[in-house]
């Protein structure tokens, strides 16, 4: 931070804002990353399971998780007869926003912040709503591995589970 100061001396920064609340808004949205390709804000369950490799690290997926998939038992947690995993949207994130709660417009806990897409990783210096993505799970996601996948369907009766309000999804 003191060398980018120093280079850039004419820029106005920002104060750290460790260890304080972080607040950000944004849309739940995809992108196009280039004139072939677009990225479309939800991924799914399908996409998890056709990446599969057994045995590889970041790829393997566990027996009950794939025997969930072709079952297509998801509970009430799924969409359509899909299950959805992660979303994207156009929130201003940065270090430290790992496991920020994404709410919806009427107060709804939809998901958690974990990460950004790679065009998207400029934005600590730089914010380009038309490319940065934070990427969050869906909390359909959670509560579906929380109950179905390690059978803890006890924590979830413990909660008060809400569907989209207004029509948001």
């Amino acid at each position: 931070m003191a060398a980018q100061m120093d280079v850039f001396s004419e820029q106005k920064y920002f104060p750290d804002a460790n260890s304080t609340l972080r607040v950000t808004f944004g849309k739940v949205e995809g992108y196009p990353q280039n004139d072939t390709t677009a990225y479309p804000y939800q991924t799914w369950l399908d996409g998890v399971i056709d990446k599969y490799i057994p045995g590889d690290y970041e790829f393997d997926v566990p027996d009950r998780l794939r025997q969930l998939h072709a079952e297509k038992d998801y509970g009430v947690y799924g969409v359509e007869g899909r299950m959805p995993v992660c979303f994207i949207g156009s929130n201003h994130t940065t270090n430290g926003n790992s496991g920020s709660p994404v709410i919806d417009a009427t107060g709804n806990l939809i998901g958690l912040n974990f990460d950004r897409v790679w065009e998207g990783t400029m934005s600590d210096l730089h914010f380009d709503s038309s490319i940065c993505r934070n990427i969050m799970v869906d909390a359909r996601y959670i509560l579906f591995i929380v109950d179905k996948y390690a059978g803890a369907e006890s924590i979830v009766r413990e909660m008060t589970l809400v569907h989209p309000k207004n029509g948001l999804d």
